[in-house]
């Protein structure tokens, strides 16, 4: 069994922003696929199905950003799953250019605080991850007032570009390997 959670803010202010990209991944897998996200325990929002093949959890921390391993730590530890093998977190990353996205099996948070949360919770940097570029900041911004923003209006098509092709990512880890989705998509 995969649990492949999104992160981003639970209130409903946050939905469609930058910042959120974890969440509205999970929203795109969950409607693919048919998966009710009707369940609310281990301080999220979650879904149980059947992805190609694979049984998933989908869920949706619902801890604010910043607290995101409090959730993913009880979630881990519920459905005992090894987190380097049966661990998907998609998120943010405005390192990344709208849309690119970037894999990796394990590394260091990156200055991100939902993934510091998730090292810190979990005790290892060991779990596959899908970063969606949202791109860097303008200069002068404020860095929570961009992240927290909403995309352009010509960033919209290519957004709904790299959520399919983040669900096709999560397909091929589950059901290949992490280093042939590191080849096709990174």
């Amino acid at each position: 069994m995969y649990i492949i959670a999104g992160l981003g803010n639970p209130e409903r202010k946050y939905d469609g922003t930058r910042h959120n990209i974890g969440f509205s991944a999970i929203t795109s897998i969950a409607d693919k696929y048919n998966i009710s996200m009707d369940i609310k325990k281990h301080k999220a929002l979650c879904g149980k199905g059947v992805i190609e093949g694979q049984k998933v959890i989908l869920a949706q921390p619902l801890t604010y950003m910043n607290l995101s391993g409090e959730s993913i730590r009880e979630l881990v530890d519920y459905y005992k799953i090894d987190p380097e093998e049966e661990l998907i977190i998609i998120y943010d990353d405005i390192n990344l250019a709208p849309g690119k996205l970037r894999i990796r099996a394990k590394g260091s948070a990156g200055g991100h605080n939902g993934i510091k949360s998730i090292i810190s919770h979990l005790g290892t940097q060991d779990f596959k991850r899908v970063r969606i570029g949202v791109g860097e900041k303008p200069k002068g911004w404020d860095l929570a007032d961009y992240v927290l923003g909403r995309f352009s209006k010509e960033e919209e098509p290519v957004i709904r570009e790299s959520l399919q092709k983040t669900i096709e990512a999560c397909c091929v880890i589950m059901n290949e390997d992490i280093r042939v989705a590191m080849n096709r998509f990174n």
